[in-house]
């Protein structure tokens, strides 16, 4: 394989994001993963409404970033446990959110990882995120579903992209040419409503605590799905 790209530099006013993430969360471990430390929001509607003052827009996304969805922290304790999985990889943290899960790639010895999200914010959330827990990620803003995976990965993880019918078409053709590439691919999904079912094989299956303000339960049964080939 090529050497890994580098990764292009974080958009002018990271430095802010990170000031006003600092001021609006606080340092916790998810439930199932209390070897990792991220930057969470303990509601979400507040965090949201601070998200809007900040950017100085409306109706802006939710801040995905501030929280630890349950496909994230499932795949975080599949590779913790699994270490053998991403060591010495080259590893791409897709729709990064927190970067949990590029982080607990770091701690089971990949080589390298790049988180990759279209809002500056999760990769600002990242940056913080990952000096927490003393690992250190690559971070690329931009849209990678618009092109073809690059073949540059040994690893890609998928954390909770399943949650919108375009997106997760999207994904879809992502994974299945990353495939072709070479990569091996990890989601972490409690099957939300545009989950793929019966086209990967679980590699594992976990109860995830996670908050009544966001889902619709307080565990979610939650999988680990090892993608190889497609059917």
């Amino acid at each position: 394989m090529k050497p890994l790209h580098p990764a292009s530099p974080l958009p002018a006013g990271t430095a802010s994001a990170e000031t006003f993430i600092r001021a609006n969360t606080k340092l916790l471990s998810p439930p199932l993963v209390p070897e990792v430390q991220l930057y969470l929001a303990e509601e979400s509607l507040p965090i949201w409404e601070k998200t809007e003052e900040e950017l100085g827009e409306v109706n802006v996304p939710p801040p995905y970033w501030a929280f630890a969805w349950a496909g994230g922290q499932a795949l975080a304790r599949y590779l913790l446990d699994n270490p053998q999985i991403v060591r010495g990889k080259r590893a791409l943290d897709l729709g990064s959110g927190s970067g949990l899960a590029g982080i607990a790639a770091m701690k089971g010895g990949a080589a390298s990882v790049l988180a990759a999200d279209i809002d500056t914010m999760a990769l600002a959330a990242t940056g913080l995120n990952a000096a927490a827990n003393a690992v250190a990620i690559e971070m690329m803003a931009g849209d990678l579903l618009a092109a073809d995976p690059p073949g540059t990965f040994d690893v890609i993880l998928v954390g909770d992209l399943f949650y919108e019918r375009e997106l997760a078409s999207r994904v879809l053709t992502f994974i299945e040419t990353a495939l072709h590439n070479g990569a091996l691919i990890l989601i972490g999904d409690p099957q939300r409503n545009y989950f793929p079912k019966g086209r990967f094989d679980a590699a594992a299956e976990y109860h995830v605590p996670v908050t009544r303000e966001l889902e619709d339960a307080e565990i979610r049964r939650t999988t680990v799905w090892r993608v190889s080939k497609m059917r």
